[in-house]
């Protein structure tokens, strides 16, 4: 039984977070009438397995004896009973005027006796390169929050239900119309899957895969080191594929027993490198030819600084590629949204698995953010960040060219980090170490190689989330790093 308990030691006022409705907290407390074990003896069963579960935290007080006894219908003695022999077990402690309450360590071990001081934690950077990470500061708050209380006001009452486990029909025709005018996406409202962020988009499609497909995917190498931990999480076997000046390696690939290709086309992760037309052309004659197919992540495309982006490789052969993209480098990795675009085949066994995993995804956020699209907002939010994130880019290289000339920035203009090769010779993972014990976060080039290491020394630097100033004043660390090893 749910039991609501009402306590009389409580203060009067507002019930607590996780009260009931008459102000007391919620417990269930299951008493059996007509068992074999006595009232008092289930009772006491009951407390001590949500102490040690951990629903009743350490410091909870109880209801009074009479108030849990009114609640449960038994005597208040037995409570009165039941509260002294945990006391004894040391589970509850009665403190004068404050009533019974969990003691502060019921249900775990005490702390261990000191041993001496704890190992030294590793602290956050003053100045952190990390590749990948947003601009959280340029979200734009005001246009979401004008587009989210449109999104509740006008949401028609059918709309609050469970949603359509492949997206609300607004956010999916927004999407699908934004995707194709912008990336060259071939797909209806009605072909589109939103998801939980592209790792879910993951997830789903490694549990909808017919069983034709081997359950090896190849991936890029160097390649994102996140993108490889959830291909392992979703039961698939990640095999490695060389990335030269033009992308993915088709020769590796179709030597390979893979029969689905994880690839960043438009902005290769982490070399910047763009899949040039003719290997384009090979990686979708070996999808064909294979019965395979590419999984293209399209990560970062909109932040395109030397010329216009190139359009995504799902436009070619729409039956050959699942298109996947997501908020996260746009507006917020928080919102958790994202979307896939798979061929026709796979559609059907996709939605199921979304439904499976969730019933679908929250419904005000895709509302507002099909909202965001059609009122022009989003390309203005984008453009906005377009020229913050250039300008960032730029800081970068001016920086380098100032403190560090001997360094070389490679890979395509776009995105939210960029590689710089290291003088031939350079210990990558002792720069790295000295960069940090003076705050400085840098990520050395072998750490997004499957071997753990590179054929040539270099760092994936990071500017998305740095002004201009933290950018110069990093690179001008390295460049005093470089010369004191020189």
């Amino acid at each position: 039984m749910t039991i609501h308990w009402t306590t009389s030691e409580e203060p009067a006022g507002a019930p607590a977070a996780g009260a009931g409705p008459d102000g007391g907290p919620e417990l269930l407390l299951p008493l059996e009438r007509g068992a074999g074990e006595p009232l008092r003896g289930q009772l006491e069963h009951s407390l001590r397995g949500a102490i040690r579960q951990g629903r009743l935290k350490p410091g909870t007080r109880l209801p009074s004896s009479r108030a849990l006894a009114t609640d449960l219908g038994i005597s208040r003695g037995l409570v009165v009973e039941a509260y002294a022999q945990l006391t004894g077990e040391g589970y509850l402690e009665a403190r004068q005027g404050s009533g019974t309450r969990v003691a502060v360590h019921a249900g775990h071990p005490p702390s261990p006796p000191d041993r001496g001081p704890a190992p030294a934690r590793t602290t956050t950077p003053r100045i952190d390169f990390r590749p990948g990470a947003a601009d959280a500061s340029g979200f734009p708050r005001s246009a979401w929050a004008a587009s989210l209380r449109r999104a509740t006001l006008t949401a028609p009452p059918a709309s609050l239900g469970y949603p359509d486990p492949r997206g609300v029909p607004e956010a999916r025709a927004a999407l699908a119309a934004y995707l194709g005018r912008v990336r060259g996406v071939d797909v209806e409202a009605d072909g589109l899957l939103i998801t939980s962020g592209f790792a879910q988009g993951l997830a789903l499609l490694a549990r909808a895969l017919p069983a034709r497909y081997s359950r090896a995917v190849a991936v890029e190498d160097p390649g994102s080191p996140g993108a490889v931990g959830q291909v392992q999480r979703a039961g698939l076997r990640p095999v490695r594929v060389g990335v030269d000046a033009e992308g993915m390696r088709v020769d590796q690939l179709a030597a390979s027993a893979a029969r689905l290709a994880l690839v960043t086309p438009a902005h290769q992760f982490p070399t910047g490198v763009v899949l040039g037309p003719r290997r384009r052309a090979e990686l979708l004659a070996w999808a064909a030819g294979s019965d395979a197919l590419v999984l293209e992540d399209d990560y970062d495309a909109e932040f395109r600084y030397d010329r216009e982006p190139v359009g995504a490789l799902q436009g070619l052969a729409p039956d050959l590629v699942v298109y996947g993209g997501s908020l996260s480098k746009t507006l917020s990795p928080a919102l958790r949204l994202g979307w896939l675009v798979p061929p026709r085949h796979l559609l059907a066994a996709l939605v199921d698995a979304k439904y499976d995993a969730d019933l679908g995804s929250p419904t005000l956020e895709q509302l507002a953010f099909a909202d965001l699209l059609s009122s022009g907002a989003y390309d203005r939010h984008l453009r906005a960040g377009r020229a913050r994130h250039r300008r960032r880019r730029d800081a970068l290289v001016r920086a380098l060219a100032r403190h560090a000339p001997s360094l070389r920035v490679r890979g395509t203009a776009a995105g939210l980090h960029a590689v710089v090769e290291l003088p031939a010779g350079t210990d990558e993972e002792d720069l790295v170490r000295r960069a940090a014990a003076a705050g400085i976060g840098l990520y050395g080039l072998g750490g997004f190689h499957l071997a753990g290491r590179s054929p040539t020394p270099g760092l994936v630097l990071g500017y998305g989330s740095l002004s201009e100033g933290e950018i110069s004043a990093g690179v001008e660390v390295l460049a005093d790093l470089l010369d004191s090893r020189a």
